[in-house]
């Protein structure tokens, strides 16, 4: 895998586990920001009201720089741990898991927690859909009316993502580009709105009613 590049989720996914009457039920999610867990934490929390414990851990940034991990009550080590052992086990980064418990009754003990918070997370992420994801640059595209059909089209045809687009008085997209590769798609994008090619893309020095900014 390339150094700029990273494994996360393509969409979230569900898991379960059940021992001796308690049920767990993992949740995990892929993260676009690192702030984005605790709106995710909240809507299990809502949905899953009576449970006795929401753990969770959460590991982001394309190196897997930023982790926490919690326990919610339970035994120190038995739940939030296990959960984040099993995201890195996966090799994944800019992922949250939050596993539900309902209570059966039994204590589990020690190593009875640790093998159900990693066993339901172990199946949510063996269910879920895998995908390499590369480092990126958001840049914002401003144009003129225009050239609102050659934009978007050019913005298609490179290796761009739209993350949003605004059509009112002043016209925009947000594109997100792999880092690696932002100069050249970006001239890419140039010579196609401005139908030309790319040697004359890299002499021209503007495009009139085409404005680009990293954001």
């Amino acid at each position: 895998m390339s150094s700029d590049s990273f494994k996360t989720l393509a969409a979230p996914a569900t898991g379960e586990f059940r021992d001796r009457g308690s049920k767990f039920i993992a949740y995990a999610y892929p993260l676009r920001s690192e702030e984005e867990w605790t709106a995710r934490l909240e809507e299990v929390k809502k949905e899953h009201p009576k449970a006795r414990h929401h753990c969770w851990a959460y590991r982001f940034g394309y190196q897997g720089e930023s982790f926490r991990a919690n326990d919610d009550g339970e035994p120190s080590g038995t739940a939030g741990r296990p959960i984040l052992g099993q995201i890195d086990s996966f090799g994944l980064t800019n992922v949250f898991v939050v596993v539900v418990r309902y209570f059966g009754g039994t204590l589990l003990g020690t190593s009875g927690l640790i093998n159900a918070y990693k066993s339901s997370t172990q199946d949510a992420l063996q269910k879920a859909e895998i995908i390499t994801k590369y480092v990126s640059k958001k840049f914002r595209v401003s144009f003129d009316y225009s050239l609102m059909g050659e934009v978007m089209n050019a913005a298609k045809k490179i290796e761009a993502e739209i993350l949003e687009h605004n059509f009112d008085a002043s016209p925009s997209i947000v594109v997100e580009i792999r880092a690696s590769k932002t100069e050249e798609e970006l001239l890419r994008l140039k010579a196609l709105v401005g139908k030309m090619s790319l040697e004359q893309a890299v002499e021209t020095e503007r495009i009139e009613g085409l404005e680009i900014e990293q954001v």
